[in-house]
């Protein structure tokens, strides 16, 4: 089945902060973060329901080399992202927008 893959405005803003920090850190960096993020969200695509169902019906599937989990959820054809979450933040940050979002 193909699934259609939307990421909310928060997921963008998320995206965006990871890579700037990490470009800060070491140039060429941000960029790595980049592929990693999108070799995973390929796996995602290829197969939603492989990763396990973390919080409210939310899967996480975990970023290769970064530590970064990314947050989903799937409606029929299309699969909502709606956090790429680092995983030492306080996990209540990433429980109140599923619950908002969810």
């Amino acid at each position: 089945m193909k699934y259609q893959i939307l990421f909310s405005d928060d997921t963008r803003l998320d995206i965006m902060d990871a890579f700037l920090w990490y470009e800060s850190q070491r140039e060429g960096l941000g960029f790595d973060f980049e592929l990693c993020l999108e070799a995973a969200i390929n796996k995602i695509l290829r197969n939603p329901l492989l990763f396990e169902v973390r919080h409210l019906a939310f899967h996480v599937c975990f970023i290769d080399r970064f530590p970064y989990g990314i947050h989903y959820c799937i409606d029929e054809k299309t699969i909502r992202v709606l956090g790429v979450f680092h995983t030492r933040r306080n996990p209540k940050r990433w429980t109140a927008r599923m619950k908002n979002r969810g």
